[in-house]
């Protein structure tokens, strides 16, 4: 059962037939296209006659099939609701007569046209068994549990027809009275139009033509692998929603930093709390290192990793990387031994730049026998690129289709999958912000991502192949809000990057304490979905910068589409906007063929944005890659997300259908903490779910079967030494066996629900005791969402959930009476509380 609902009824109109099908609109995940500019909710029709050779062959074709021609009609309409809707499975409310309607379950499953004729035909003689069942005991005979009739096409006596309110779209056959067939027969369309223009609602007949054309031309074709658009919408999808072209510059981008460094040598290129490099000086360091990786043995896109901290040596071994011809690979220092050490052996490295700060979990994993297998030489950066020697540009040539770096992402299968993409790709991205923010000479670009975190790249080298200067900010900084804000200003930050989740705890800082932000021009979002609540703040508090929803996806390059606002969006989701220079986006069904516009379907991209594939994984780059079928010699990527395109040209995110999400701007799959969850000591069964909490955002809930429960705080402790902490379950649920669904899987919507109704704080924490306590409990209750009676002495502010982003939202609520550090050090409520009281004495 989907969201389209069909009504089906033959009328008798003098000597004239028809039979016609509503589609109802559901509140819920779109399936039906939405293509209007127009709000105005009034109704409108359209008419086409079906040609006579047409129904002549349709007429021949139930003949020879002993079938009455409503199957054939009926099969038509099914085909054209599947492409719709993106779904496999229609219902239809049929009738004969003045009959009540009945629903008819059809599946597009079969696999030729003339299997789906017979299974209609099949589907049609079954519901005329149960036609003198009621309604309801016939829905709950079918198994159909959804609401079947929400709105019905009005005939009034005189004949005149109408739309129901929640009805959007009506489709009839109907055949003139006066006019014997096979002449005389129309396809008729009522529509809201509100929800579709004339242009879509003659698009939609012309499928229902098509439909019927293929259907007797071939009834033993696969009709899944035939398209019902016309060579003018797919010429229009494939060209028109395209990024526009642009020329780049020629060279990779360390070879255009270069060309800058000649221009402005002793202009700043990069600046980290109190130190800072000119163009010359980070260009010599980078040319050291490089020459250093050289004499050790690197050859073109030999692996070179990089564990070290957001500073000044991280940009020295970034470019230096690039210059030498390798490939560079992001670790962050603070990630576990386990997952550095598959990260490592999965990319094949024999190279780590490092710094000796950054050695701690380093140095004794690089000292185990695996990784002795590697080779894998430790170089430190700060010596090997200040140290005497040529700091002459190495001049080694650099292809467009050479690997440029690799960035890990989780993968379901408990292993993570290293993205790798080229030089093209990463220089077509650099200059989509170039072009999109605005970057120029004397630009500054704020560096805040993670090292792991792809948009880190852009945000450290985009504003040096154009004379601009990379703002290096500080996790400390980032870690309190005021500073963050303060460095904005101090820094003239142009050009600033953040997570939504991230972007609300800064908005609501500067909702509490309004503070101008004169040279900021844009702020990119990306990473999770932003919602429109946040943009009408955004511009209620800041109308003059510019906000930039920013979406792509590792495999590609990094961002695709750039959707940039002046002010609130009109529609209901803030669109993700156009594709960036020379991008491809596609929106397409299971045989990658482009849906009808407006319609849902799998967003894949095209170009030389796509990447090269996972590195040494061909059975998930073979799943991911493949060539594209529209256009041949380029690459395809296959998303995994689902989105529509909008009729201004700009795709809309509706959603993912497997278990991948962001969390916090970080791509995970479930799968690889369920697999982690399983290998620790007493988890006989697990699965991990998300739940959105409000004020919190998406939260990870783990369920765990064994033969005990066990101490969340054990759990959390286990699972970071495999996983990093943004993959660690905020919540552990222990049960003596997972629910399961009826063929055995465990039943995933169960628990889900089971963790959206249940809070993650307990009951039995007792109540506050002392003024401060009452105090701590009353903000960490609007904060987390929890009831303040349910908070006591002995909480722990993040196994309730607390996050991060949280723990700041906590400090500005409380006048920055405590650090994040202090909160982390003393988590537990009575503890903070005497922390504070102590201090107040």
């Amino acid at each position: 059962m989907n969201n389209i609902k069909l009504q089906e009824r033959s009328i008798t109109a003098g000597n004239g037939k028809a039979f016609w099908q509503s589609v109802m609109l559901d509140s819920g995940f779109t399936a039906i296209p939405r293509w209007t500019l127009d709000t105005t909710a009034d109704i409108d029709e359209y008419e086409i006659a079906i040609p006579a050779e047409l129904m002549t062959a349709v007429h021949q074709l139930a003949t020879a099939l002993s079938l009455p021609l409503s199957v054939a009609l009926l099969s038509a309409h099914a085909k054209v609701l599947g492409a719709l809707s993106g779904e496999q499975e229609v219902t239809i409310g049929y009738a004969q007569g003045g009959s009540s309607p009945l629903p008819l379950p059809l599946s597009l499953a079969a696999r030729t046209w003339r299997e789906l004729l017979q299974y209609t035909a099949q589907a049609e003689a079954t519901l005329l068994e149960y036609q003198n069942f009621p309604v309801a005991e016939l829905q709950r005979e079918l198994g159909l549990t959804a609401p079947l009739f929400e709105a019905e096409l009005a005939i009034d006596s005189e004949g005149n027809r109408g739309l129901a309110a929640s009805t959007v779209l009506a489709v009839g056959f109907a055949q003139s009275p006066h006019t014997p067939p096979p002449d005389g027969y129309v396809l008729q369309l009522r529509y809201r139009t509100d929800v579709l223009d004339d242009a879509c609602a003659a698009r939609i007949a012309g499928y229902h033509l098509t439909a019927l054309a293929l259907m007797t031309a071939a009834p033993d074709a696969a009709h899944a692998s035939q398209t019902l658009l016309s060579a003018e919408e797919l010429h229009y999808q494939f060209d028109g929603f395209a990024g526009p072209h642009r020329e780049l510059p020629d060279g990779a981008m360390h070879e255009l930093f270069e060309k800058q460094a000649l221009i402005h040598p002793d202009t700043i290129a990069v600046m980290h709390g109190n130190q800072q490099l000119t163009y010359r000086q980070l260009n010599a360091r980078a040319n050291r290192l490089a020459r250093t990786l050289l004499t050790q043995g690197l050859r073109r896109e030999g692996v070179v990793a990089v564990v070290c901290e957001r500073n000044l040596d991280w940009i020295t071994a970034v470019f230096a990387i690039f210059k030498a011809g390798g490939a560079y690979l992001p670790i962050e220092p603070h990630f576990p031994a386990d997952r550095m050490a598959r990260m490592l052996t999965r990319a094949d490295c024999h190279f780590v730049l490092t710094e000796q700060d950054s050695c701690a979990t380093l140095d004794p994993l690089l000292d185990t026998p695996a990784m002795r297998q590697l080779e894998i030489q430790r170089l430190f950066i700060g010596p090997a690129s200040t140290e005497a020697g040529l700091i002459a540009d190495l001049g080694i040539g650099t292809s467009a289709d050479q690997l440029a770096y690799i960035y890990f992402t989780s993968g379901s299968t408990g292993e993570p999958k290293g993205a790798m993409c080229e030089h093209a790709g990463l220089v077509n991205h650099l200059f989509a912000k170039i072009d999109d923010l605005q970057i120029g000479a004397g630009s500054v670009v704020a560096q805040t991502a993670p090292q792991c975190f792809d948009i880190s790249l852009w945000q450290l080298v985009a504003a040096l192949l154009v004379g601009g200067h990379t703002q290096l900010i500080e996790q400390e900084v980032i870690l309190d809000t005021k500073r963050f804000v303060d460095k904005l200003v101090d820094a003239k930050v142009n050009v600033l990057q953040v997570v939504p989740s991230y972007l609300e705890v800064v908005l609501s800082y500067l909702e509490a304490q309004p503070r101008a932000l004169p040279d900021l021009r844009y702020v990119a979002v990306t990473g999770e979905a932003l919602k429109k609540e946040l943009t009408q703040r955004w511009f209620a508090a800041l109308p003059e910068i510019k906000l930039v929803n920013a979406y792509g996806l590792t495999e590609t390059s990094d961002d695709t589409n750039h959707e940039i606002m002046d002010r609130v969006p009109s529609r209901e989701r803030v669109p993700l906007g156009r594709a960036v220079n020379n991008v491809h986006v596609y929106v397409v069904d299971e045989q990658l063929s482009p849906v009808p516009l407006g319609a849902p379907g799998e967003i894949v991209f095209s170009g030389v944005c796509v990447g090269r594939g996972y590195i040494n994984d061909p059975e998930r780059t073979q799943h991911a890659f493949m060539p594209d079928p529209h256009h041949p010699g380029q690459r395809l990527y296959r998303s995994g997300d689902f989105g529509r395109w909008l009729p201004e040209g700009k795709l809309e995110y509706l959603g993912r259908r497997d278990a991948q999400l962001k969390i916090r701007g970080f791509r995970i799959e479930l799968g690889e903490i369920e697999n982690s969850l399983l290998r620790l000591p007493g988890v006989r069964d697990g699965a991990v779910v998300a739940v959105d909490r409000v004020g919190r955002g998406k939260q990870l809930v783990a369920f765990y079967a064994g033969e005990q429960a066990l101490a969340p705080t054990t759990l959390q402790q286990q699972l970071g030494e495999s996983l990093p902490q943004y993959m660690i379950p905020s919540a552990f649920h222990w049960q003596p066996k997972l629910p399961l669904t009826d063929n055995g899987k465990i039943d995933k919507r169960t628990l889900a629900a089971y963790a959206s109704e249940t809070d993650l704080a307990k009951p039995n924490h007792g109540q506050s005791r002392t003024p401060t306590e009452q105090q701590l409990a009353c903000a960490w209750a609007e904060i987390l969402c929890i009831p303040p009676q349910q908070i006591g002495p002995d909480a722990h502010f993040f196994e309730l959930g607390g996050t991060s982003l949280s723990a700041l939202q906590l400090v500005t609520q409380l006048n920055r009476a405590i650090s994040v550090k202090e909160l982390a050090a003393h988590p537990v409520l009575a503890n903070l509380a005497h922390l504070i009281d102590t201090r107040a004495r």
